[in-house]
């Protein structure tokens, strides 16, 4: 990220007079479908892209989330937040319009966070306090960039889908013919195994593969130096190490598997494959070291339905349709 001015890059402002200064047009597009699990909205009367100081802040903002959308005025943005099936929206408001807009949007559950973004920060503090999903207020630009990385990586990780087969099938599994038991596990499922078992037969060539997967990051506006980054050096480097790297592959993965996005998934078809198969050698490797079972630990946040599928699943199965990370430590 770039170094931040002093001074807000946009200062708060009306909607009124921001209107005539403005190069956006007040109507929303269409909404894209998302690529990631969040976008980021902006909304602030006196955005105008034609503004140096304005291209910065977007600019900075894109290095860490590449979803990042305009609003000029608060009806906009709940518009914009009522078009999201799936997905959270982190929300950064100038001063000026964030005391009514927060008032309207905190409690959809596809806002996530929000930041309000100003030029005086002890005239907005006092009644930000007031809700919980305010992050902070802020008249620079780099702290909620900074923040926006960890809240990102946050909804990554609880956005791992999961599927539950409860114990009663998983008896039954033993008795049941093959009909009766796949009429009975949870459809999620079945379309993740079926899926893996497609993406493990391909074998395209990975020029061929990697060309396609460049393509379809520049029509989501992926960062150009995060995809130039893993196009020059993806045979220099591991797929886990890739994986685990600060880019826009862990996010879209995880998001095409969450949302069974095919297309997504097909694009990412050969990384998928390789990253599956280094990790089947690891075990294989690694299988001798380890003589007895052992626990590994994993925390996520999970919808109240969710926990509650989980609850009645004990001593069932879970199926985690995506790579999952864990530790040894509680």
């Amino acid at each position: 990220m770039g170094g931040a001015n002093p001074k807000p890059a946009i200062p708060e402002s009306t909607v009124s007079g921001a209107l005539g200064k403005t190069a956006l047009s007040s109507a929303i597009s269409p909404r894209r479908r998302m690529i990631q699990n969040y976008l980021v909205i902006w909304v602030d009367g006196s955005i105008d892209e034609t503004n140096e100081d304005c291209r910065n802040t977007l600019a900075q903002l894109r290095t860490v989330v590449s979803d990042v959308n305009v609003c000029m005025t608060p009806e906009q943005c709940v518009e914009f937040l009522n078009e999201i099936d799936d997905g959270k929206a982190f929300i950064i408001s100038s001063g000026a319009l964030g005391q009514h807009l927060v008032a309207d949007i905190h409690g959809m559950p596809t806002v996530d966070a929000i930041y309000i973004f100003c030029g005086n920060k002890a005239r907005h503090e006092p009644w930000a306090k007031d809700w919980p999903k305010i992050r902070g207020v802020f008249t620079s630009i780099k702290p909620i960039c900074e923040s926006l990385k960890k809240v990102a990586h946050e909804c990554d990780h609880d956005s791992i889908p999961m599927s539950f087969v409860p114990k009663q099938i998983v008896t039954e599994g033993t008795t049941a013919s093959d009909e009766q038991n796949h009429n009975q596990l949870p459809p999620t499922y079945m379309y993740s195994v079926i899926f893996k078992d497609i993406i493990l037969e391909i074998n395209d060539a990975d020029s061929k593969s990697m060309n396609a997967l460049v393509k379809f990051c520049r029509e989501k506006n992926i960062p150009e130096q995060e995809i130039n980054e893993f196009r020059r050096n993806y045979h220099s480097k591991s797929a886990v190490w890739w994986y685990t790297k600060e880019i826009f592959l862990y996010s879209m993965l995880n998001r095409g598997l969450r949302s069974l996005d095919m297309e997504a998934m097909s694009k990412l078809g050969f990384f998928i494959r390789k990253l599956h198969l280094q990790l089947e050698q690891l075990h294989q490797e690694q299988l001798a070291s380890f003589k007895k079972s052992f626990i590994v630990y994993r925390g996520q946040g999970l919808r109240q339905q969710d926990f509650q599928n989980l609850s009645d699943s004990k001593g069932g199965l879970l199926s985690f349709n995506n790579f999952l990370s864990t530790n040894n430590k509680s």
